[in-house]
């Protein structure tokens, strides 16, 4: 299978790392923002094409499908762009940032009938999957999840550092991804949200610090903290309450509420969610199924930061 990754940068180079991995397949083109690191990228991992053009890229021979790790603001367009000219998409999270353009994606599904995924990595972490099986078997039941995400990211910078061109955002990239777990694990839409957000930056125009809490009709409620004002250990850490235990996954790691360490090494073929990810892209669209975490299973989650973002705004 033939792929045109967009994005070439850290979050497109874990992608084609893990790519790497899976058996018949290619990345026959790297489309990119900036001629000079594409180029470089391009090379590193063996790219016999690169482009600034995302259209250049889906025309190459036999590309089938496309994988886009591009600034969020282009997600939309690209997704619909790519599905109009017949290709495969998975779009990294979120897959827009509104509730109108992600809609959009749904019904540019639909009309094409190709395979349209989301990259939502939590689904596929092997410590998250380890407690989904226990939830879908009825062992455990979710209380709380109580999650943090921080990070320090007082300047504009991406996760290698650099200068990023464009204006990362809490609530519809980083927050996106608790909300999409929490509504997967319980099976559930939030029946109410609540958000407050900080003081915004001054040159970012973004809120750095956001709380936001969530229930679902059962009961369950998830509380999560965001921030770019943390000076200390970065990523996303989530404790699981549960009614038959705690559990605390960080990234593919997970451990119980004693800190004891729970083995999820056979849980997937992978430790790696981002491979995961591109497996089951990948895997739908040789079965000629819908993916897991396709756009249109998303949408809830989209639906909830649409009326969390309106909570802030009122």
């Amino acid at each position: 299978m033939k792929i045109c990754l967009a994005g070439q940068g850290a979050f497109g180079q874990k992608h084609l790392a893990g790519l790497a991995r899976i058996d018949g397949v290619e990345v026959v083109s790297l489309a990119g923002g900036s001629p000079d690191t594409t180029a470089a990228v391009a090379k590193k991992y063996g790219i016999p094409h690169w482009t600034t053009d995302l259209a250049e890229g889906l025309e190459q021979p036999g590309v089938e499908a496309a994988i886009l790790t591009t600034p969020t603001q282009m997600h939309a367009d690209q997704g619909e762009q790519c599905m109009r000219a017949g290709k495969h998409v998975e779009i990294e999270i979120p897959i827009a940032d509104s509730l109108a353009d992600s809609e959009r994606l749904v019904r540019a599904q639909e009309e094409t009938g190709l395979v349209a995924m989301a990259g939502h990595t939590r689904r596929f972490n092997p410590s998250h999957q380890w407690i989904h099986q226990r939830i879908q078997s009825g062992e455990l039941t979710i209380q709380q999840m109580d999650v943090q995400t921080y990070f320090f990211r007082r300047k504009n910078i991406n996760a290698e550092g650099k200068p990023r061109s464009w204006t990362d955002h809490l609530l519809w990239h980083h927050a996106c991804h608790t909300v999409d777990l929490f509504q997967y694990q319980t099976g559930e839409e939030a029946s109410e949200v609540h958000a407050l957000q900080g003081p915004m930056h001054p040159e970012l125009g973004i809120a750095m610090d956001m709380s936001i809490g969530m229930k679902v009709p059962s009961g369950a409620i998830c509380t999560l903290s965001l921030s770019f004002n943390n000076d200390g250990p970065l990523g996303t850490f989530f404790r699981y309450i549960c009614d038959n235990g705690t559990y605390i996954a960080r990234y593919d790691d997970l451990f119980d509420g004693k800190e004891n360490p729970i083995d999820v090494s056979n849980v997937d073929v992978s430790m790696d969610g981002i491979e995961l990810q591109d497996r089951e892209f990948i895997a739908a669209i040789r079965e000629g199924r819908e993916p897991n975490a396709s756009v249109a299973q998303v949408l809830p989650a989209m639906r909830t930061l649409d009326r969390l973002e309106r909570s802030l705004n009122s």
